[in-house]
């Protein structure tokens, strides 16, 4: 059986969550008992699936790809707590916090102070303000977190 995975990405980074592999879709020949032989191409077509056949889901802990409609859900409940002047829209400095919490949500340990991680808000941030205004509304930031969604 293959192997099946779910993309889930934000701009800037890819999270791949795998679905379940192929030696937890089916018992190794030494796990059967004695009596019972592995089945061939012909018995898979007569034979009732067993429990081991059923889709996995994916793993719980691993973030899943946002629709447009939670993203701007999300943006709209957390916009206050990162636009902390007020404006309407966030500065440079409160997109970075923002983006660096999103990103250590789905990547734990990430070093925030890392030049790697300080130039993917930079270029993140450049994208985001669309208008130039050097400040993203809740606008901008929806329709930035929703590419791919």
């Amino acid at each position: 059986m293959q192997e099946s995975t779910q993309e889930s990405t934000l701009p800037g980074q890819e999270t791949t969550v795998p679905g379940a592999d192929a030696a937890s879709q089916t018992a190794p020949e030494a796990a059967l008992p004695d009596t019972q032989q592995p089945m061939d191409s012909t018995d898979a077509q007569t034979t009732e699936p067993q429990a081991t056949d059923t889709p996995q889901t994916a793993d719980a802990g691993q973030p899943q790809q946002a629709s447009a409609d939670q993203i701007a859900q999300i943006v709209d409940a957390e916009f206050p707590t990162y636009d902390k002047s007020g404006t309407g829209e966030v500065n440079k400095e409160e997109f970075a916090e923002w983006m660096v919490a999103l990103r250590s949500a789905s990547e734990p340990g990430v070093d925030a102070q890392s030049a790697e991680v300080q130039g993917w808000v930079e270029q993140a941030f450049a994208q985001a303000d669309t208008d130039s205004s050097d400040g993203v509304s809740k606008e901008e930031l929806t329709a930035f977190l929703s590419q791919g969604a």
